[in-house]
């Protein structure tokens, strides 16, 4: 065999060489990469209050005072000296004259011995009250109306301006501290409010408020370049023609990105040519944090980004003319092949590398195995560059509604539907699922997990499913 042979066997069986992890494994390799990035290069940003939902804290922040900030009354009525209605019957009303009426906002005097202050829901209880009678306790007050700030000292029956006192009739003793919601009786001054690498709901915007932040740390989005490879693509917009096809992943992985709290950037489709795919992927690893690439993952002759992740696992990434470009490792991070084989259907030729300490992804070009290797793979390590504490898919158990028969070396994720019927929650293979195909992507809400064997899956077995959002 002469040396053209020899090499072009050496070249072939490489193909072939890559040794499949499990999904588990994969993901533990992917977050600690994030690990490593958050603790170097973390970014952060504050933005306004009411654009920090749906973000991630990157700081823990805590309450500024006590809440409430002062005694609150729970209902429109009276505030008194529970000791002033001891005895007081529907019969024999306890009758105490009304000095004030407080409405929220307010800052009332302290409470005098014998009286009462007519107050609303929410407004601030007087010092010295320590009950709050309800209307529905009470007979209509006599000889007047109490008005916002009046009868601050009535004396004989008249209020300091010459009015006519007004008076309640209390018809039930009071007890001390009903209706009443004391100082920080919700929340105490530097409790918790929201952990480091928390999502902030729209109730989390409400509570910030309430304690005056006005702007919020969060990190910042991950910056996320997509590419598409294969000479067989078209943009979305243009004519197809024989042999071509549209683009539709690129778009997909877009609001994928988004949708994980992501900045994505097209960079549209690279031919099948490992110096033209290297070129563009340096220039924008000079802007982005992580980069997605779809198709070219497997053995055949064209598959140029299994041909990149070789030379990332030869630790042979040459350095481009410009030192500064962020495709070259740095020293203190280098380049790492995380995986280039993953122990799974569809998609099993997935990979993943660390360059420079970001994150590279190149995903199967079949819309289903794309679709799959992003749940698993890049909106975990997206939601993990964030902060979030637990990025990967939420897992739950469901009963198989038909029989997935055909046995598998590896185990499988059927795009599914679930639902709930009479208390249990079942889980529905979709038609079409194959990796090629895109009809069932848009009803899937869950990854049913098959485990690897001969048997499959029968009908009524319970069966892990991960969650899709």
């Amino acid at each position: 065999m002469g040396a053209s042979g020899m090499e072009l066997q050496d070249k072939t069986s490489g193909r072939f060489r890559r040794r499949a992890v499990k999904v588990a494994e994969a993901q533990s390799r992917i977050m600690k990469s994030v690990e490593r990035w958050l603790v170097q290069h973390a970014r952060v940003e504050r933005v306004p209050l009411h654009r920090s939902g749906g973000r991630y804290a990157a700081g823990r922040l805590h309450a500024t005072c006590d809440w409430p900030p002062f005694a609150r009354s729970g209902v429109d009525g009276f505030a008194v000296r529970a000791a002033d209605t001891i005895g007081a019957s529907p019969d024999r009303p306890v009758v105490l004259p009304i000095t004030r009426a407080i409405a929220a906002g307010d800052a009332p005097p302290a409470l005098a011995p014998g009286t009462a202050m007519r107050i609303m829901t929410g407004a601030m209880v007087p010092e010295q009250a320590d009950a709050v009678v309800m209307l529905e306790q009470t007979v209509d007050a006599e000889a007047g109306t109490a008005v916002r700030g009046s009868f601050d000292s009535p004396i004989s029956g008249q209020s300091a301006n010459g009015q006519a006192t007004a008076y309640v009739r209390i018809k039930q003793p009071a007890v001390a501290d009903q209706h009443v919601a004391p100082r920080g009786e919700e929340l105490q001054m530097n409790e918790l409010l929201i952990e480091r690498g928390q999502l902030i709901r729209p109730g989390h915007v409400a509570l910030l408020g309430t304690f005056g932040y006005t702007e919020v740390q969060v990190y910042a989005r991950p910056r996320v370049a997509i590419f598409a490879t294969g000479s067989e693509l078209l943009p979305v917009g243009q004519p197809l023609r024989p042999g071509q096809i549209r683009d539709s992943n690129s778009a997909m992985l877009a609001a994928m990105v988004e949708q994980s709290g992501g900045e994505a950037t097209l960079y549209g489709s690279l031919p099948d040519e490992l110096l033209a795919v290297r070129q563009a992927l340096e220039e924008a690893w000079e802007v982005a944090d992580m980069i997605v690439t779809t198709g070219g993952v497997s053995v055949g002759d064209y598959d140029v980004m299994a041909e990149l992740m070789r030379s990332v696992s030869r630790q042979n990434v040459e350095r481009p003319a410009n030192p500064a470009k962020a495709w070259s490792p740095a020293e203190d991070d280098g380049s790492e092949l995380l995986f280039d084989r993953v122990s799974m259907r569809p998609g099993s030729p997935t990979s993943a590398a660390r360059i420079g300490g970001k994150l590279l992804f190149a995903l199967s070009g079949n819309p289903g195995a794309c679709f799959v290797g992003f749940e698993l793979f890049v909106r975990p390590a997206l939601l993990a560059l964030q902060g979030e504490a637990q990025p990967l898919p939420k897992v739950v158990r469901a009963e198989l509604v038909s029989s997935f028969d055909k046995g598998s070396p590896h185990d499988r994720y059927v795009r599914s539907r679930l639902y709930e019927h009479e208390g249990r929650v079942y889980v529905e293979p979709l038609g079409f699922a194959k990796s090629s195909m895109l009809a069932s992507i848009p009803a899937s809400d869950g990854l049913a997990l098959i485990p690897s064997g001969s048997a499959g899956a029968a009908a009524g077995e319970l069966v892990d499913v991960l969650l899709v959002p």
